[in-house]
């Protein structure tokens, strides 16, 4: 009975189709005017603009959904056509060292039926109640998707039933694709962390075993990561330095979290800014309502590893977390720097061409220049301003950027500009192995982990591995027929075949 009475309450709160629409357009025109980007600053229309249905390169549902997926104890149910859970499952690997919960894909799996018959909410509803009964999640997150965005289901209705129902927090996170691209998605999913999640719980008090760790008279602070995805696993290079400074990461967005980890939030100390401006707004606004400061940096490369640290012990504005900071980096940067050298020796002056985005376009050009090698040239289609002025200040005023990612022009530009490498996204993959160029994987569908100092030792030997893997000599040698052809030498039978 309970449940049949929540599903009226459900089907009696859907928006009426104009208003909802008006609201939902305010909400978007918001997210788009960041004041923290300098591309809005430039150009007040927004720095993430498309058309409905021209939306190459990721749409709102998917740029939600791999900001938040990580979140590894939550319940992730994607309410639409089982094709939009299909496409973009899974598609950032990022790792988790505990619940696993996040790698089971749930849909509603909306058929035309469900569609015509308006049962969108109730099938949603009951997705909820499965998803808890089956998992106890500590939180279940629902994603709207293009068609019942479309046909008017009022997920945030929905959402709130089922909390009530069952006293598990039920977010919504209204992200239908059509409404832009993939960095408004992330906004979105920012947004709905910001205004359902964050500041409704406070953190655990500090260990005792942490303080004994650390030594009497040593304080420890309170700081976020904001638009860390623990790829692969790498942040789990940079952890063990975090604690051995006494830096508690209370809050991770949303690499290897936990739901209560980002609710949270609101109480650290200072944040980073991790990955360019997929979760900016998120910072902006932890600073205004709750005077959280933050800084951007990187992880990626020895020199921006150390500057991330730095920057945490000057907007903490603690000398002794300073000093120990300095030591630290010292130790660490000495360290590596004599296991990098018999690589970096094999790497010296190879010439590499980068295709990515955000603040890969820049942070792998510092790490790279880390071990001596030249980048000819980086890509900039989906980096901001202040992207492209970090290049610049690494590579010089006459950096060359390239937006054009097709494959003829990136292989023109491979030959053009005599590189030996194309550093790129996997679906750059098929396009290297086809020209027979060495090929690496950059971004987050990537096997391994490039970030923090231990970081840079994997990706110079993947690099070293790559360059030198004689496949390339062989793959790029005359066929066997092709060579007794020029000869004028008679072909046999099974090389004319």
């Amino acid at each position: 009975m309970k449940t049949k009475q929540s599903e009226v309450s459900v089907q009696a709160n859907v928006h009426p189709g104009g208003r909802y629409a008006g609201a939902k357009a305010a909400e978007l025109a918001e997210l788009l005017d960041e004041p923290a980007c300098v591309h809005n600053k430039k150009d007040k229309s927004g720095c993430a603009k498309t058309k409905p249905g021209a939306t190459a390169g990721g749409c709102s549902f998917d740029g939600a959904q791999i900001a938040l997926l990580p979140i590894a104890d939550v319940a992730h149910i994607v309410h639409g056509p089982i094709a939009c859970a299909g496409s973009s499952w899974d598609n950032r690997g990022t790792r988790s060292s505990g619940p696993t919960l996040y790698r089971t894909g749930m849909s509603t799996d909306l058929t035309e039926q469900d569609i015509i018959m308006g049962r969108g909410e109730k099938r949603l509803f009951h997705a909820v109640k499965q998803a808890i009964d089956d998992y106890s999640p500590a939180a279940v997150f629902i994603y709207s998707t293009c068609v019942p965005a479309l046909i008017g289901d009022d997920i945030a209705a929905v959402a709130r039933a089922a909390s009530e129902q069952w006293g598990t927090p039920v977010i919504p996170v209204d992200c239908a694709g059509f409404y832009g691209t993939k960095n408004l998605g992330n906004r979105i999913a920012g947004e709905a962390m910001f205004r359902h999640v964050i500041g409704t719980r406070e953190p655990d008090p500090v260990p005792e075993s942490a303080m004994a760790r650390l030594g009497p008279g040593i304080a420890v602070h309170d700081v976020n990561l904001i638009g860390e995805y623990n790829i692969a696993g790498e942040f789990w290079h940079v952890a063990p330095l975090f604690d051995e400074l006494g830096l508690r990461i209370i809050g991770s967005l949303s690499g290897d979290a936990r739901f209560h980890e980002v609710q949270t939030m609101h109480r650290a100390e200072a944040s980073m800014v991790v990955c360019a401006k997929a979760l900016l707004n998120v910072a902006r606004k932890l600073e205004t309502d709750y005077g959280v400061p933050f800084f951007e940096g990187s992880f990626y490369g020895i020199s921006d590893t150390s500057q991330a640290f730095r920057d945490f012990a000057r907007m903490l504005d603690d000398a002794g977390l300073a000093a120990r900071t300095e030591a630290m980096i010292a130790r660490e940067e000495a360290r590596i720097r004599e296991l990098l050298a018999p690589w970096a020796e094999r790497l010296q002056g190879k010439r590499v061409l980068l295709y990515t985005g955000g603040v890969k376009s820049w942070s792998v050009v510092s790490a790279l220049q880390d071990l001596g090698m030249t980048v000819v040239a980086t890509g900039t289609k989906k980096s901001t301003e202040e992207d492209k002025a970090r290049i610049r200040e690494i590579m010089g005023d006459d950096a060359t950027m390239i937006t054009d990612g097709s494959p003829a022009a990136l292989l023109q530009a491979f030959k053009d500009y005599r590189a030996d490498i194309l550093i790129a996204g996997g679906r750059n993959l098929y396009t290297a192995l086809k020209a027979r160029i060495p090929f690496l994987d950059i971004n987050q569908e990537r096997e391994f982990g490039y970030a923090g100092y231990e970081g840079m030792l994997e990706l110079v030997r993947q690099l070293a591995l790559t360059l030198e893997a004689p496949v390339w000599g062989h793959v790029r040698r005359p066929a066997p027929w092709a060579l007794h052809k020029a000869a004028g030498e008679p072909l046999t039978a099974a090389q004319e075949a």
